[in-house]
C-alpha cells in the first residue's frame, strides 16, 4: 500500500536523511538503496551563499529527481517559532516545495521539541500554505493540538534524535495511533536498528523517517537496504493481523477435539 503525504502517493514508507555520510557518493548509494522517495534537508546547517551549500542542494535534487521523489526541507536548529517560520519561508524560495519538516527545540541536551513554540509555529506556517510535517515528542494531546490545527502528518520521535535507543515509549506511541487514526503517522528520530521500524509498522504507523541509524553505520548502503526491508515486513505484518499475546501456554498441535483422516485399510 502507498503512503499519503497531503495528498502525493508514495510508493515507499521510508523517509531519509540526507546528513553525516562519509561522502556524497556514499549519501547517494544509501537513499537508493532505501528505495526513500522523501529526503529531508537542512537550510540553517548550510549557507545558500556558499558554493559547497548550493552544490550540495544540486547533488541533492539530482538524486530526488532520479527516485521521483520530494525534498522535505527542515528547520533544524530553530529554537523559536519566529525563527522557524522565517527559515521556512526562505526554504520554500529557494527548493520551490511547501512541504516542510517543522523543528523548533527548546532544549539543547536532547533535543525534545518545544511544545508551544511548536504549536505557534505550525499555526503560522498551516495559514501561509505551507504542508507541516512537525517533529514532536510522543505526547499525546501535543499531537491532538498539531492534528487540529491541520498538520496532517505528525511525526512524534521514538527517542532523542541521534541516540538510537529505539522505541523508548511503545504505550505512548500505541496510544497515539489509537487516537488519531485518521492521522498519517510517521516515526521521527531515536531509531537505532531496522528492528526499531519493523516494530514502528506492526503498530500501525505510516512510515518512519531517520538518519543517523543509515548514515552511521559500517556500512550505509546495506544498512539502508536492511531499513527497506523491515519496513516491509512490519507492514506486512500489520496487515496480516497480530495473534493476542496470552498468560498462558497452548499447544500448537492440540489433539483433542481435532479431526483426523482415516484411510480405511
Amino acid at each position: 500500500m502507498s503512503l499519503n503525504i497531503y495528498g502525493q502517493q508514495l510508493d515507499s514508507r521510508f523517509l531519509i536523511g540526507s546528513a553525516l555520510y562519509p561522502s556524497p557518493h556514499v549519501m547517494k548509494q544509501a537513499i537508493l538503496a532505501s528505495g526513500s522517495q522523501v529526503v529531508t534537508l537542512s537550510l540553517k546547517r548550510q549557507n545558500p551563499n556558499e558554493q559547497s551549500g548550493q552544490q550540495i542542494w544540486q547533488y541533492l535534487q539530482e538524486v530526488v529527481t532520479e527516485v521521483n521523489g520530494h525534498l522535505l526541507p527542515n528547520t533544524a536548529g530553530c529554537k523559536t517559532a519566529k525563527e522557524a517560520v522565517t527559515l521556512a519561508k526562505m526554504s520554500r524560495e529557494i527548493f520551490k516545495t511547501d512541504w516542510l519538516k517543522l523543528e523548533v527545540i527548546g532544549d539543547d541536551y536532547n533535543l525534545q521539541p518545544d511544545p508551544i513554540e511548536l504549536l505557534s509555529a505550525a499555526e503560522q506556517l498551516i495559514a501561509d500554505g505551507f504542508k507541516v510535517l512537525p517533529y514532536c515528542t510522543d505526547d499525546l494531546v501535543l499531537c491532538q493540538r498539531l492534528y487540529d490545527l491541520g498538520c496532517q502528518v505528525i511525526m512524534p520521535w521514538a527517542s532523542p534524535i541521534g541516540t538510537g535507543k529505539g522505541l523508548m515509549n511503545p504505550y505512548n506511541l500505541e496510544t497515539i495511533r489509537l487516537r488519531l487514526p485518521e492521522a498519517t503517522l510517521i516515526l521521527d528520530a531515536g531509531i537505532g536498528k531496522p528492528s526499531d521500524a519493523c516494530l514502528a509498522m506492526e503498530m500501525g504507523y505510516d512510515g518512519v523517517l531517520l538518519n543517523s541509524a543509515v548514515a552511521l553505520a559500517d556500512n550505509p548502503v546495506l544498512m539502508a537496504k536492511a531499513f527497506s526491508q523491515a519496513l516491509l515486513a512490519g507492514e506486512q505484518g500489520y496487515l496480516a493481523g497480530i495473534m493476542q499475546q496470552r498468560q498462558t501456554a497452548h499447544p500448537s498441535t492440540p489433539t483433542l477435539d481435532t479431526p483426523f483422516w482415516h484411510q480405511n485399510s
